[in-house]
């Protein structure tokens, strides 16, 4: 593990996860990764409370970026003490407009066994990082928390903190890799985001 995020979900995650395989030729875990890995029962087990293998989880990766794992930043961090810690963030109310109206709400599932286990799993890591999410003020105040604690407890020279619009420099800088000859990805803005959902609830209620 070269890489471990601590930034919440709607701080370009997904745009890092592509960044991230492509500098490290090597697979970045994602909240999406979730669903297909297998993985939904041992986070549901994590955030009440279980202890992980974090290095059984994870080996098939060398990076991780976004929710589920930046829940659990900081026993990542100690179970891959070599790994960078990175802090991606953006302006907390641009956040905010953001996850509420994309991630922070119940999952839109289609009453599946699988859906309904990741909504359980989705519910036990929100609520443990604010069972208010409604509140703007309350969430924005979490997230000031959650982004303040990994500033004031990663040492510095295993920390970056990276906003959406670095590019690829700060990156490549501190993994000592070269930069590419090749645009920054840009994916899953809030846009591609709500129009993937409705994409979605079309094809399952075609009538």
């Amino acid at each position: 593990m070269k890489v471990v995020g601590a930034g919440l979900g709607r701080t370009g995650t997904l745009s890092l996860k592509f960044a991230l395989e492509r500098l490290l030729d090597a697979r970045c875990y994602h909240m999406m990764e979730v669903g297909a890995a297998g993985h939904v029962d041992a986070w549901y087990r994590a955030a009440t409370g279980e202890s992980v293998d974090w290095q059984a989880l994870l080996g098939d990766f060398d990076a991780i970026v976004d929710w589920p794992g930046a829940a659990f930043w900081e026993q990542l961090s100690n179970a891959f003490p070599d790994a960078l810690v990175l802090l991606s963030h953006r302006p907390l109310d641009r956040w905010y407009e953001s996850a509420s109206s994309t991630i922070l709400p119940d999952t839109d599932n289609d009453g599946s066994t699988e859906a309904l286990e990741f909504e359980r799993m989705w519910h036990a890591i929100r609520n443990e990082f604010t069972p208010n999410w409604a509140d703007r003020n309350v969430t924005i105040e979490a997230a000031r928390r959650h982004n303040e604690r990994v500033v004031n407890t990663v040492p510095a020279d295993r920390l970056l903190v990276y906003e959406p619009g670095d590019g690829w420099g700060p990156i490549c800088d501190r993994l000592g890799v070269p930069v590419p000859d090749e645009p920054y990805p840009h994916v899953n803005t809030r846009e591609q985001f709500l129009r993937r959902r409705e994409q979605n609830r079309a094809e399952r209620n075609p009538d």
